[in-house]
């Protein structure tokens, strides 16, 4: 498990594009533009060639009301508080040896904050109702809001409407 916790270092905006491709690299790189340059087009779509290969993008815009932001797992553990706890008899304390304790959640630095994605597809768009991060985008967000959704005034708080 992850605790995100704001960065101190870049924190200019950046577009992460998702290719249709696997990359065997995580993390910056010095981009020649002449390996890449995608080309806007009237409507909105980017074409680009990677590696040969004809890539058309697609530009998905978060909501208004929310950011991404690129994470850096680190090694950095969240300080946990210990609970005061009566001493315990020597059986007690056995037993309590036995028990699993729980992973402590590690810290994730958000940095580079965004507020689209370009998605990519060979040759054509990417379909948004078959490609699985558009579609995931969207499903996450229409999950997140139903989830953060305040029971309206007047309404039951059983009403269907407000479930997911």
């Amino acid at each position: 498990m992850f605790a995100i916790q704001k960065s101190s270092a870049n924190t200019n905006t950046c577009t992460p594009n998702l290719l249709p491709c696997r990359i065997n690299h995580n993390g910056a790189t010095d981009a020649k533009e002449r390996y890449w340059k995608p080309r806007t087009e009237e409507d909105g779509t980017q074409t680009a060639y990677f590696r040969g290969r004809k890539l058309r993008g697609k530009q998905v815009k978060l909501p208004h009301d929310y950011q991404g932001a690129l994470l850096t797992k680190t090694e950095k553990l969240v300080p946990t508080q210990q609970p005061h706890n009566p001493p315990m008899d020597v059986d007690e304390l056995e037993q309590d040896e036995d028990d699993d304790l729980p992973d402590q959640a590690k810290i994730a630095e958000a940095s580079r904050p965004f507020d689209k994605i370009v998605v990519w597809g060979h040759d054509s768009l990417p379909d948004p109702a078959t490609n699985p991060h558009i579609r995931g985008i969207e499903e996450w967000i229409s999950f997140a809001e139903k989830m953060h959704r305040h029971t309206k005034q007047g309404e039951a708080a059983g009403d269907k409407t407000n479930r997911v």
